[in-house]
């Protein structure tokens, strides 16, 4: 045989003994992990839900302060300057509450997702472990937040990781 013929076969078998030496690695998909267990519907219902009400008490102290901003407009030829002046303390009073409200609600919601997901997480990774160890996995990414730009979907274990999940709750 000429060396034409053997290049081929000895980078098939350099090629495949490699791939059978490269360590095992998987990716899942963490985000629809939450999205599609029936844990996570149910951790993001509870932070809708939160964000609803949150919107709720907001808009109310709008309604508040739009309120007296259209007293003032429309009673300001006929009150006292004191009566002005005190309509302008409340609106004035009135913008600092909704301030308030809203960084105090927006780190309340940061911090009930955080609270969800750090629960979720509890959950999820004794089945990616249990999985890694009876796969013989060395690695195991989270597939869109470690930096991958690639993976097929060969070595993607979500739905396995989902199949699990949902098994565990529902027993």
């Amino acid at each position: 045989m000429n060396g034409k013929v053997w290049m081929p076969l000895f980078l098939l078998l350099a090629t495949s003994a490699w791939a059978q030496q490269t360590p095992p690695v998987a990716v899942i998909d963490v985000q629809r992990v939450v999205e599609e267990s029936a844990a996570g519907r149910e951790a993001m219902g509870r932070l809708r839900k939160l964000q609803e009400d949150k919107v709720t008490q907001g808009r109310k102290l709008s309604d508040e302060l739009a309120g007296l901003r259209r007293q003032l407009e429309t009673q300001a030829v006929t009150l006292s300057e004191a009566k002005i002046a005190e309509l302008r303390k409340q609106i004035e009073d009135k913008q600092v509450e909704l301030q308030r409200f809203q960084d105090d609600a927006q780190q309340d919601l940061e911090e009930a997702r955080a609270k969800e997901l750090q629960n979720l997480e509890k959950q999820i990774m004794p089945i990616i472990n249990e999985i890694g160890r009876e796969k013989k996995f060395l690695l195991i990414f989270n597939k869109f937040q470690s930096g991958l730009v690639y993976a097929d979907d060969a070595v993607d274990i979500t739905d396995e990781v989902l199949r699990r999940f949902n098994t565990k709750l529902a027993k």
